[in-house]
């Protein structure tokens, strides 16, 4: 139920009765406010735009067209100056919406827009043989959000992960085990190992220069398909993924496509030959380029003077694959905001090629994790790393939980989903531009706009339905949705569908988390003020408005990666 279009409609039948038709439906849309009182009602329309075509005043024009307006989801409609202000039958209104949550439950605010397009997510990316650093974390969560979001609007989301598995690192990986590796050591704890591997490659080189002569022979027996090279190279991405699926299942998060940069190697050349056939490529320094000068851009760099290709030739054959495998109707690159010239002229470059689709390519920027007002990158002299956060969250979690609520069952399962999705939405709440400041203390409360929060208010509300479960409610009385505290939270499950269609244009998740915390905020404020379980003719009415809620702040929560615990 969207009230707003029913504003919309009765503007737009007022107008076209009157032998207006220049306005539609869609502008009219644009035209509606949202008085800042609840006084002046739920929503107003102002008819300035309307008086050099009726020549007539603003006002006189508002009170015109009041006198054609009824519905019955409408109580009443004033002329207030030049604006219609609407008022909504806050009975009537309640008990459609809260009836309709209860009817959809978790297909509830779901927009068909879709009509089952893929849409491909390029994210996380983690380097295989590193660790999964804090540094990741931003581009998984933003990343699994938004196929979230884009399947809830009727979309295919293929989460894609596109791994760092290929590059000089290998030869020296493969150098470094060969001289110094130990099989067992690998096996038992991969990243840490062949990091160590890694660094140790360096601190030799420093001294053995051949080293690095040595990497680079690997590397190429490695693009020449050596089997010995290969085999290291398979065996190091495999060890890797084990550890990286392990956090990821701690996220919540799976893939439909592990697809590397190494995935790209075989399909690079048709590119090239593509840019060659349309005469887009012109040498510069012994490099081939695309000139970009029409743009005011810098050229994009496709093949460097000693012929090695370069992430823009692997992004090009990786834009061009997944065009033909999925011929997506999106495709979103969630990728630190540093990247963004690089996404501007890989867009321009396919452009020039001819494919228009890249218009369809987005670029999701976002902003860095921060400590202290630093890059959380270092912590004393080493990587924070993911999977300890993780961790130190969970733990945390259920120490509060054994202080709070130490006969809580499940108290292990309870503290994972409340210390990880601390975590999560302590990301997510916020516009994913902003750079975000870590704070393990402070993302884990259970006051405020954190994820605790937001989860001990739908385990709240799951307790008074389960203390209800008990007692007989004979019938529905709207007349409960009319309390001013009730009919916030009614005003906020009506704009469920606004909120994800505005989280889809704007690839926001924040817009989907802001919403929560005000719903959240709007029944604890009921909750304190109304006796909810009380046995009078109100009692069922309360009780779906309760139910609703639990709909509603779950499937919120789920949007954004989050557990909805039902006790805590």
């Amino acid at each position: 139920m969207d009230d707003k279009t029913v504003v919309v409609s009765l503007v737009h039948e007022a107008l076209t009765s009157k032998g207006i038709e220049s306005l539609s439906k869609e502008s009219i849309e644009k035209m509606i406010e949202v008085p800042k009182q609840m006084a002046l009602g739920d929503y107003a329309f102002p008819c300035f735009l309307l008086a050099k075509e009726l020549k007539k005043a603003p006002q006189q024009i508002a009170i015109d067209l009041q006198s054609t307006m009824q519905h019955p989801f409408i109580q009443k409609i004033e002329a207030v100056g030049p604006y219609l202000n609407f008022f909504l039958n806050r009975e009537v209104v309640g008990a459609e919406v809260v009836s309709e949550i209860i009817e959809k439950q978790g297909d509830y605010g779901t927009l068909a827009i879709g009509n089952g397009e893929n849409i491909p997510i390029d994210m996380s990316s983690p380097n295989i043989a590193k660790p999964f650093s804090m540094g990741h974390l931003r581009s998984t969560v933003i990343g699994n959000a938004l196929a979230n979001i884009m399947e809830k609007s009727g979309y295919t989301p293929v989460k894609i992960n596109h791994l760092g598995d290929w590059g000089t690192q290998f030869g020296k990986l493969i150098t470094a085990y060969k001289l110094w590796g130990d099989e067992e050591k690998v096996k038992a704890q991969p990243i840490q190992e062949l990091l160590s591997l890694y660094v140790r490659f360096h601190e030799e080189a420093e001294t053995k220069p051949e080293l690095e002569d040595q990497g680079r022979e690997w590397f190429k027996k490695l693009e020449d398909g050596d089997e010995e090279a290969t085999y290291y190279w398979n065996w190091f991405k495999t060890e890797s993924l084990k550890e990286f699926n392990r956090i990821y299942e701690l996220l919540g998060v799976s893939f439909d496509s592990y697809h590397g940069e190494a995935f790209y190697n075989d399909k690079m050349d048709a590119v090239i030959e593509e840019l060659e056939e349309k005469n887009l490529l012109t040498e510069s320094d012994g490099a081939m380029v695309v000139s970009l000068d029409e743009f005011d851009m810098a050229p994009s760099l496709i093949k460097k003077s000693d012929g090695a290709t370069l992430y823009m030739t692997r992004d090009l054959a990786a834009a061009m694959y997944r065009k033909r495998e999925y011929d997506f109707a999106k495709s979103l690159y969630v990728v630190g905001a540093e990247q963004s010239l690089h996404f501007k002229q890989l867009k321009l470059v396919l452009k020039k090629m001819g494919h228009d689709w890249a218009d369809n390519m987005h670029h999701i920027p976002f902003g860095m994790l921060l400590k202290d007002g630093k890059k959380m990158s270092t912590r004393k002299g080493k990587l924070v790393l993911l999977e300890e956060v993780l961790q130190d969250a969970i733990d945390l979690a259920l120490k509060n939980i054994e202080s709070r609520n130490p006969d809580l069952e499940n108290k292990e399962d309870v503290a994972r989903m409340v210390g990880v999705g601390a975590v999560i939405f302590h990301d997510l709440k916020n516009f994913r531009l902003n750079d975000i400041e870590f704070s393990l203390d402070t993302m884990l409360t259970f006051e405020g706009e954190t994820g605790p929060y937001l989860q001990y208010t739908y385990a709240r509300a799951c307790s008074l339905l389960e203390k209800a479960s008990g007692q007989t409610v004979s019938s529905i009385s709207p007349e409960a949705f009319g309390n001013e505290k009730a009919w916030a939270i009614v005003y906020l499950l009506t704009k469920f569908e606004e909120v994800i269609q505005a989280a889809f244009n704007e690839f926001d998740p924040s817009r989907i988390a802001k919403y929560l915390i005000d719903l959240a905020q709007a029944f604890n404020k009921y909750y304190g003020s109304v006796k909810i379980l009380e046995n009078d003719a109100q009692l069922g009415a309360r009780l779906q408005l309760v139910e609703a809620i639990t709909v509603v702040i779950k499937e919120g929560l789920r949007i954004l990666g989050l557990g909805a615990p039902q006790k805590m």
